[in-house]
């Protein structure tokens, strides 16, 4: 797929986003992108999994699925908290729209003051798809550059799943029941989903798949988040 035209802008915690003007729609939250991530994806999915014991030495990795790997911005911020933690991450990254080169040097300088992570940016986005790439040791990361409501997911793999597409009413055809049911299935026992979204026709979606769900208190500028668990 073509990747469309996106303008570089600054969010009110001075980390950068994308716009997409064709879709009137930002990458992240206006009101603050890491922050936002950092808030959804770290402290109400992350550090849940985390406290369950996943990734720790000796274990498995834990397995994490995001749907939107976008800029990377997610999949670094989890890296540096996994390395904080000594937690080892294998990071399936799902996207279908490749940020083109310039797009890619235009954010660079969001991670210069920390040059572990710089590299970590570069390496991510020179990475091939479709192929595990260590960004640092003890975390993986592998791009697939497809829709996810297409792939064949290994049954009870993933512990936690960072669901940051675009909105419902922007790409309607991943926010359905079936989608959701595809990654039920996909799920370990007490496996966790977030998502920044809070709409009602969601948290029903989710239900009708088999999740548990909760409110929790969403980022700066959005009253709720939505959490969703696979029983264990």
């Amino acid at each position: 797929m073509e990747s469309p035209k996106v303008e570089v802008r600054a969010t009110a915690d001075g980390s950068p986003t994308l716009y997409v003007p064709a879709l009137d729609e930002h990458y992240h939250s206006r009101h603050g992108a890491a922050q936002e991530s950092r808030h959804v994806f770290l402290a109400a999915g992350l550090a849940a999994v985390m406290a369950a014991g996943l990734g720790q030495p000796g274990q498995l990795p834990l397995r994490l699925l995001e749907v939107g790997l976008g800029t990377g911005l997610n999949a670094l911020l989890t890296l540096a908290a996994a390395q904080q933690a000594g937690v080892a991450v294998a990071y399936d990254g799902y996207e279908t729209v490749p940020l083109p080169p310039a797009t890619v040097a235009a954010l660079a300088p969001q991670w210069a003051a920390d040059p572990a992570l710089s590299r970590a940016f570069a390496q991510l986005h020179a990475a091939p798809w479709g192929e595990a790439d260590d960004l640092a040791p003890g975390f993986s990361l592998t791009k697939i550059q497809a829709p996810v409501q297409a792939a064949s997911l290994p049954a009870g793999y993933y512990n936690l799943f960072y669901f940051d597409a675009f909105a419902p009413e922007k790409q309607p055809e991943l926010w359905t029941a079936e989608v959701f049911a595809t990654l039920y299935a996909a799920a370990a026992p007490g496996a966790v989903l977030v998502s920044y979204c809070a709409q009602g026709q969601f948290r029903r979606n989710l239900r009708a798949a088999g999740w548990l769900t909760e409110k929790l208190p969403g980022p700066p500028g959005k009253r709720e988040m939505t959490r969703a668990r696979k029983p264990a």
